[in-house]
């Protein structure tokens, strides 16, 4: 059984998968959260053969919804309606934060702000870390059972 594991944003939806086990999971890539991101989303799942979905909710810093958790719920019921798929919530907190300090090195750290594109292309790369980390925190409480 394969798990999709989505990093929700307002700009970028980082993707992980995790492997057929369900034990693993490694970032993916990064879908637009544009017009086609339902199409994009369908290509992903029927390529990946997806059992299961698993998306990061979005909490504060006290534990409670935020204001992007009324999104995310949107975006959940767009994916059940378009896919028929069980869908888990996974509580996120600071998941980006962690993926960015993971995957920033102390070359990248000095890099001036003049480069934008490639600064867009670390954090879209973050983005998938994120979601992996949501999906990993996901599969390792269902394992333990």
């Amino acid at each position: 059984m394969k798990f999709l594991g989505i990093d929700y944003g307002t700009k970028r939806i980082g993707v992980a998968v995790s492997d057929v086990n369900g034990t693993l999971a490694t970032p993916r890539e990064i879908v637009m959260n544009d017009a086609d991101v339902l199409k994009k989303f369908g290509e992903i799942i029927a390529k990946e053969n997806i059992s299961e979905i698993v998306i990061g909710e979005s909490v504060d810093f006290s534990g409670k919804l935020n204001a992007l958790s009324g999104r995310i719920e949107v975006f959940i019921l767009e994916l059940t309606e378009k896919f028929g798929l069980p869908i888990h919530k996974q509580k996120e907190f600071l998941t980006s934060v962690e993926a960015r300090r993971g995957s920033v090195g102390k070359a990248e750290q000095s890099q001036s702000q003049a480069h934008s594109k490639v600064k867009q292309i670390k954090s879209g790369r973050a983005d998938a870390k994120a979601a992996a980390i949501i999906l990993q925190r996901y599969l390792d409480k269902i394992n333990k059972k």
